[in-house]
C-alpha cells in the first residue's frame, strides 16, 4: 500500500464523503499510511476526519496550503498542519517537495483556523491596498510612484510589495493582464465564508473580516465575470466607485 495519500478538495462535505462516508478510504487503506489533507474545509471537517482516523488507529493530518499557482510550480507552498507533531514532522518526507515552510500549527484542524486567519488578513490588506491606491488616482496621484512611497513608509504589506493590484504599475501579476488567472474571487469568498464560520463558532470579533466578506461578496455580484477573475480585481471595484 501507499505510505502517504494525499487529497486536496473543494470542500469539507467532499472531504468527509471520501475518507468517512462513500468512498470510506480509511476503511481501505493500510494502518501504515500517512493521510495529508490539503483541503481548505471548514476546521470541524478536519477535526471529524482527524478523530475517525484516531478510532481506527490511522495517522491522519489536516495541511492546508498558501500561495497559490506560483507556489505550487516554484515548490514554495506554505504548509499550515493539523495533528500530532509525530505525524507532522513525518509528512515533511513527502511535502517539503511541494513546500518550503511547514509549520505545525496544532492538534487536528489547526491547520484550517490558521490558513482561515492568514486568509482574512490577506483580504484586508488587499482591500485596504486598493483603497489607498484609488484614494490617491482620484487626488491626481501616480499610482506607481503612490505605490512606491508606501513601500518605504509603515503602510507597506505584502499585497502592495509582491501582488499590486492597480493595473500598470508591476509587471508579471494578475493587474498587469486583466486579473486574469492567479486566486480567484470565488476562492477568496469560500475563504472568508470559512473565517466567518469559525468566527461564529468562537464568537470572536471579526468587523474587518466581516467587512472584507461583504466586499468581495458584492464584488463578485457584479456582472462581469468577476468571481472568476484575481482578487486583486477588488481594485476594479474601486476604481468603479469613483
Amino acid at each position: 500500500g501507499a505510505d502517504f495519500v494525499i487529497s486536496m478538495l473543494p470542500n469539507g462535505k467532499i472531504a468527509e464523503s471520501l475518507y468517512i462516508d462513500g468512498a470510506a478510504l480509511l476503511d481501505k487503506v493500510e494502518s501504515s499510511a500517512l493521510l495529508i489533507d490539503c483541503s481548505t474545509v471548514a476546521a470541524a471537517s478536519s477535526r471529524r476526519i482527524g478523530e475517525a482516523a484516531k478510532q481506527r488507529k490511522l495517522r491522519a493530518i489536516d495541511a492546508p496550503v498558501s500561495g497559490g499557482v506560483a507556489g505550487a510550480e516554484a515548490a514554495t507552498l506554505a504548509f499550515m498542519c493539523g495533528g500530532e507533531a509525530a505525524d507532522v514532522e513525518a509528512a515533511k518526507e513527502v511535502l517539503t517537495h511541494m513546500g518550503a515552510n511547514i509549520f505545525h500549527a496544532g492538534p487536528s484542524g489547526a491547520g484550517q483556523v490558521a490558513k482561515a486567519c492568514n486568509n482574512m488578513l490577506l483580504a484586508i490588506h488587499m482591500i485596504g491596498t486598493a483603497e489607498a491606491l484609488q484614494l490617491g488616482v482620484d487626488n491626481g496621484l501616480d499610482p506607481k510612484a503612490l505605490s512606491e512611497i508606501m513601500l518605504k513608509s509603515s503602510g507597506c504589506n505584502w499585497s502592495l510589495e509582491k501582488y499590486n493590484p492597480y493595473p500598470g504599475v508591476m509587471d508579471g501579476v494578475p493587474a498587469s493582464r486583466d486579473y486574469s488567472g492567479g486566486f480567484m474571487v470565488k476562492l477568496m469568498q469560500k475563504d472568508l465564508g470559512l473565517a466567518m464560520e469559525a468566527a461564529l463558532a468562537s464568537q470572536s470579533a471579526t468587523p474587518m473580516g466581516g467587512l472584507a466578506a461583504a466586499l468581495y461578496n458584492l464584488h463578485a455580484g457584479q456582472e462581469d465575470g468577476n468571481p472568476d477573475l484575481d482578487f486583486s480585481s477588488i481594485q476594479r471595484f474601486f476604481g468603479e466607485q469613483s
